[in-house]
């Protein structure tokens, strides 16, 4: 029976469906791409507008979503947004949040003990807040049954042991403590460095910058590509000049780099490029064009069943 809530593509034996948890104009574009230019956004508007700007207001939207991907007989969700009544005195849009990302996912035909693996591409607050949920006064795994691939290098930095970001925010040691320490204490965590395959058609790399450990996810599957580039892209802009980091890039030159590096193989090898916070069909192939690239194409989605 067909789902029309639920969005979904197909790429070779692979299906990726869309989950979203918020979406919604956030701040100006100066905020969160601080160097890219007013004139850039304007001279885009065509396309920009409504999707990923709200030129009325001079808003930049952003959309909180995971992605679920039915591989090899597994579950695969990647990232899990925000999570509720968490305290983040840092992010007060998101403070005590109250969502319906269960409901979504439940719609979306996927129950919490169903999911075999968890990738957080990155340890940031709307990356990792349904790892845990609220079980009795404590916070516990929400995918009871599922393994949690944690960067090795946030883990590293963010945890304990790298003093929760360096106590630079005192919103990353609540992170840490309420959706990613419960994963370790309950032996679901799984960390990696480098690149890790999930099976023969995901591949998970190192993409540093963003944060220390900041991931990319791989697919591969019948000649079909598509590449989850999590945070590396908060708007379109940073696709036409990837010099441009968004404000919460750690390292901007390291994080420009890396930009640069997916997107010129995403050209190369025709890789559908997914970020984690593109309004719009929120996804788009890209090719090289002068200092940087154009996009070609954006995605195409189906009614799932």
């Amino acid at each position: 029976m067909e789902n029309e809530n639920k969005q979904s593509m197909v790429f070779g034996d692979v299906e990726v469906i869309r989950v979203v948890e918020w979406q919604g104009p956030f701040v100006s574009p100066s905020a969160l791409v601080p160097t890219s230019e007013e004139r850039t956004w304007k001279e885009n508007e065509d396309w920009l507008a409504p999707d990923h700007w709200h030129p009325e207001e001079d808003l930049a939207v952003v959309v909180l979503q995971s992605w679920v991907l039915r591989s090899g007989g597994r579950t695969v969700l990647i990232d899990t947004g925000v999570g509720n009544g968490r305290e983040r005195p840092g992010s007060p849009r998101f403070h005590h949040w109250q969502g319906d990302f269960l409901g979504a996912l439940d719609r979306a035909g996927v129950r919490p003990e169903e999911v075999d693996v968890v990738v957080n591409t990155h340890i940031h607050g709307d990356h990792v807040g349904w790892n845990t949920r609220d079980g009795a006064g404590e916070w516990v795994p929400t995918f009871p049954n599922a393994r949690y691939l944690l960067p090795a290098a946030d883990d590293f930095h963010f945890g304990p042991r790298g003093g929760y970001g360096k106590g630079v925010r005192e919103d990353d040691r609540l992170i840490y403590e309420d959706s990613v320490a419960p994963v370790h204490r309950s032996g679901q965590a799984v960390l990696w460095e480098g690149s890790h395959r999930l099976d023969e058609h995901l591949t998970l790399e190192a993409a540093p910058g963003h944060t220390p450990g900041s991931s990319v996810l791989r697919l591969d599957s019948g000649g079909e590509r598509a590449v989850f580039v999590g945070d590396l892209l908060h708007s379109p802009v940073q696709i036409l000049d990837p010099s441009h980091n968004s404000c919460f890039c750690m390292d901007p030159a390291q994080a420009a780099a890396t930009r640069r590096r997916i997107l010129a193989r995403a050209a190369d090898e025709r890789e559908l490029v997914v970020p984690a916070h593109f309004g719009g069909p929120g996804a788009v192939e890209v090719r090289a064009e002068g200092e940087g690239f154009a996009l070609t194409r954006w995605a195409a989605y189906g009614p799932g069943h």
